[in-house]
């Protein structure tokens, strides 16, 4: 009996570390998501303006510009993966890779190569073990993503982009990321980021009607220099929403994983008053049992 105690004890004392450790990774993730969600809120606006002007320009011209025209023969599609460098964050890197993998074959199914383009060293591992190509890799920086990471992804997929699926480059391409919903919900993403399908168009007959565009020196030349700052900005968001659902999964993974300790705590401490009853309850019959004896011994 004694032994088992001691059993007990060890579990205890074990799920209660456990426990001051999955505590505070909680408090640090809760901490690290108002700056993520700061950071989203900072790069909001100059995104919607660079989205406005770019659609301003595509809407209001007819210019057959490349990252706007899709192409007739869509031989070779990238598709940008975004997970994290690092785990215990409940499914939220399982579930973007497997999203990612799905739209892979979705795209083989039409007759389309694929070339993947991974953020996170999570992403990275998960192809390396499973000896998978990937044609570039960025890991180091995805719980603080720094602008500087989306130049050099832009850079990468619009050389890509640029050579076209007949010189050994892409016809599209496509983000797979964790949008950040609420700090419960983080919603898998699929975007396709070019050819450029402009949404922002106002339907309602009653809004304000706007004048004529007129671009200096051409539209053509406006879309050179607009493109590339949107999909920067646009690959930067997916760096932001991606890096505060994490912290957000990251919480809720930790919450959970300490109200199991609690409970692991609950029932080993039954066990352990259980299994002290029981050693309790033997010593006394062994102590009646040696009284029994005496008293008709004499």
């Amino acid at each position: 009996m004694g032994a088992q105690l001691r059993v007990y004890k060890q579990k205890i004392s074990s799920a209660q570390t456990t426990k001051k450790i999955t505590k505070a990774m909680e408090l640090i993730a809760a901490s690290r998501i108002q700056k993520a969600m700061a950071r989203v809120r900072a790069a909001s606006p100059f995104a919607r303006a660079v989205t406005n002007a770019v659609s301003a320009v595509a809407t209001h011209s007819s210019v057959d510009h490349p990252l706007t025209t899709e192409r007739e023969n869509i031989r070779r599609s990238a598709v940008v993966i975004f997970t994290s460098d690092r785990g215990l964050a409940g499914a939220f890197n399982s579930q973007i890779l497997r999203e990612g993998l799905e739209l892979a074959a979705l795209l083989r199914s039409q007759g389309k190569e694929v070339e993947f383009y991974l953020v996170g060293r999570k992403a990275v591992g998960y192809f390396q073990f499973r000896r998978m190509a990937s044609k570039a890799q960025w890991t180091g920086d995805t719980d603080t993503p720094q602008f500087s990471t989306a130049e050099e992804i832009s850079a990468a997929v619009l050389e890509a982009y640029h050579r076209s699926g007949e010189n050994d480059g892409v016809d599209e391409i496509h983000l797979v990321y964790n949008r950040f919903v609420s700090m419960m919900t983080q919603s898998p993403e699929t975007v396709r980021l070019l050819p450029l399908e402009v949404v922002e168009a106002d339907t309602d007959a009653s809004a304000t009607v706007y004048p004529l565009y007129e671009f200096e020196p051409d539209a053509e030349t406006v879309l050179d220099a607009l493109l590339p700052v949107y999909v920067q900005s646009r690959i930067f968001n997916a760096l932001l929403q991606s890096s505060a659902a994490k912290h957000a999964a990251t919480q809720k993974a930790m919450k959970s994983a300490s109200d199991n300790a609690d409970k692991l705590i609950t029932d080993y401490t039954r066990l352990r008053n259980n299994a002290r009853q029981a050693e309790i309850t033997q010593q006394i019959a062994e102590i009646v049992g040696g009284a029994d004896a005496l008293a008709s011994g004499k």
